[in-house]
């Protein structure tokens, strides 16, 4: 069985790199002790890489980035566990795609590879990346994603403020129209929050509660805890 993490942010407020969420991490790779990075995302990828690993060094994990491999394809076909970091949604598939890794990383999955992710790189396991919160700064072939899961995700979810002068639209707003457009369901995670994955159950962890949108349907609430394996279904 295919086995997720799927975290809202990597960085909390008040903490470091991944402090939040390090605890998750190195229980949901079981004892594994390296873990292959994709640092593209950001434009500098060494040193998002840098600091991957020497936060992963502090984990007692050996981490490699994927963009120093000499076969990206091989890199992950021989990985026992993946980290694809947060940036630029469009940027990270248009590279995925540039490399020969949507494939990859799909058989990979589908054969064990544990799969975690942050920001963009929670996108990435979606059908698409059409609920990201990024600009399109490059433009992929496509905007269908890994698919690792069968419904979309809008991590750092935020909540229409109560008191605001701000006309724009509110996430909330965006969401719903993308509803009026493509089936959903979409999970908008708040930041501190994540999705495991695991033995085919789906569950909400962190600290903070996530809100599902529906076609037709008032948005749900769902606490640290909820079983959400009915979006697997």
């Amino acid at each position: 069985m295919t086995a997720q993490l799927l975290i809202s942010n990597s960085t909390q407020h008040g903490g470091g790199y991944l402090d939040h969420c390090a605890d998750e991490m190195l229980d949901f790779l079981g004892g594994r002790s390296e873990l292959l990075f994709v640092p593209y995302a950001l434009a500098n990828r060494d040193g998002y890489a840098d600091t991957a690993i020497a936060r992963f060094a502090k984990m007692k994990v050996v981490c490699t980035s994927i963009h120093r491999a000499s076969d990206p394809v091989e890199a992950v076909r021989e990985a026992g566990a993946m980290f694809v970091g947060g940036g630029n949604s469009f940027r990270l598939l248009k590279t995925l795609h540039e490399l020969g890794l949507v494939e990859a990383i799909r058989d990979a999955v589908a054969k064990g590879l544990r799969y975690m992710g942050a920001s963009a790189g929670s996108n990435m396991a979606c059908p698409t990346i059409r609920t990201t919160n990024d600009m399109p700064i490059v433009e992929p072939p496509t905007l269908s994603a890994l698919a690792l899961i069968p419904f979309q995700i809008n991590p750092h979810y935020l909540d229409p403020p109560k008191v605001s002068t701000h006309m724009g639209e509110t996430r909330e707003t965006r969401l719903r129209e993308f509803l009026e457009e493509n089936p959903g369901p979409v999970l908008g995670i708040r930041e501190g929050a994540w999705l495991r994955r695991e033995e085919g159950r789906l569950t909400l962890g962190g600290g903070h509660a996530a809100r599902l949108f529906r076609r037709g349907s008032d948005p749900e609430e769902f606490e640290p805890g909820s079983s959400l394996d009915f979006l697997l279904a």
